[in-house]
């Protein structure tokens, strides 16, 4: 498929007709704090539905309790197992590029800032983490999982914000259209997808051509979940260059919004790291992954660090070169991503999001190795933005 300026136009005009519907129903009949009060029950996939829960939002769970039917199984096991074997890194793109990448487009910024629940990143950043660890459950979509009624929440509330926003007349929709549309809403699935590849490949993490596309199509299960048009939606990495780079170029700059947001989000970092010593390398490893433009318009503090951060990557990649070589090796770092991965959630969030373990089996059980083809390593696809 083939990205154009009136093309993205078109994805701006609608949001998601489904979850849109269910929540002016619940905002009508005033059964919005029923519907939350029994939520609060409802958390693993094939749990009964409570007693006294809204028709509408029966009708709704029912109807997206299951994944679509195209789903091909053998490439999400192959994505479950690249996130086992990259959750460190996919963890350090997801707060210090993707999260950063929202705030830079100015109007999902104000987005977010409008919203009471993200005036704490912390339950953000908790939020986005867990639901990454969720997606990546050998029983994500299965009776017990946890996955699915996350995404159904998620959901349910983007149209919440749509309606609220609305009707509290907070949004411009003759020059912002609808907010959180179909534009907004793939946009963000490549900044959790692609632009966390393009990071990993930055911070020169070893990625085979199929881990990196298994988890790309992994994001476009979640997308198709959480009401993205699948019709217009790219279906291949150099698709999702097109679509990312021309979304981009339409939205980015830089805004109040945006670097209030950074602004907290970096101290929401220097906080979590002990002491005081490396809390510049939070500024620098964002301005890093970002680049400076971006970070520019965000306001993130030069620091000496900046040069360090550049050095990082030869040091991944020798700890890269250790996991390959040794299972030893690749034992013991995999033990330190998971910590690091346990860590940072339980300091977002003070212990109140339940933690994500890796059993060790996992990688004998599974035939997870640490070797990486060298002569099949997954490299980016080429921007389509002319110099």
């Amino acid at each position: 498929m083939t990205y154009t300026e009136s093309s993205m136009d078109a994805l701006r005009q609608s949001g998601d007709e489904l979850a849109d519907a269910v929540v002016a129903t619940l905002f009508a009949r005033g059964e919005v704090g029923k519907f939350n009060t029994l939520m609060r029950y409802v958390s693993t996939a094939g749990a009964p539905l409570p007693e006294g829960l809204p028709d509408v939002a029966r009708e709704y769970l029912q109807a997206t309790s299951v994944p679509p039917a195209w789903v091909d199984w053998a490439e999400m096991e192959k994505a479950r197992l690249f996130f086992i074997d990259n959750n460190v890194h996919v963890s350090t793109a997801l707060s210090f590029a993707s999260m950063p990448a929202c705030y830079v487009v100015p109007h999902v910024a104000k987005l977010l800032s409008a919203t009471h629940g993200l005036k704490y990143p912390s339950k953000r950043m908790a939020e986005t983490g867990q639901f990454t660890v969720y997606l990546m459950q050998p029983d994500a979509f299965e009776a017990g999982g946890r996955f699915i009624p996350a995404a159904q929440k998620v959901r349910l509330l983007h149209a919440s914000i749509r309606h609220h926003l609305k009707r509290e007349d907070r949004w411009d929709t003759d020059a912002q259209e609808v907010p959180i549309c179909q534009e907004d809403m793939i946009g963000g699935q490549m900044f959790f997808s692609l632009l966390v590849l393009d990071s990993l490949h930055r911070l020169n993490i070893h990625m085979s051509i199929e881990g990196a596309e298994a988890y790309f199509y992994a994001w476009r299960v979640v997308g198709a979940i959480l009401g993205v048009d699948q019709d217009t939606v790219p279906k291949t990495l150099e698709e999702a260059r097109q679509f990312l780079d021309l979304y981009m170029l339409r939205h980015m700059g830089p805004s109040d919004e945006g670097i209030n947001l950074t602004r907290q989000l970096i101290d929401l970092y220097e906080e979590i790291v002990p002491g005081t010593f490396f809390d510049p390398i939070v500024s620098a490893l964002i301005r890093y992954l970002i680049g400076d433009t971006c970070a520019d318009w965000l306001q993130v503090p030069r620091t000496a660090w900046d040069n360090v951060a550049k050095i990082v990557p030869a040091l991944l990649g020798v700890l890269e070169n250790i996991e390959d070589r040794s299972p030893l090796g690749a034992l013991a770092l995999d033990r330190l991503g998971h910590l690091t991965s346990v860590f940072e959630l339980s300091s977002l969030t003070r212990g109140r999001v339940m933690h994500y373990a890796i059993p060790e089996q996992l990688k004998k059980d599974f035939g997870v190795t640490g070797s990486v083809p060298r002569t099949h390593r997954w490299t980016p696809p080429v921007s389509t933005l002319t110099p």
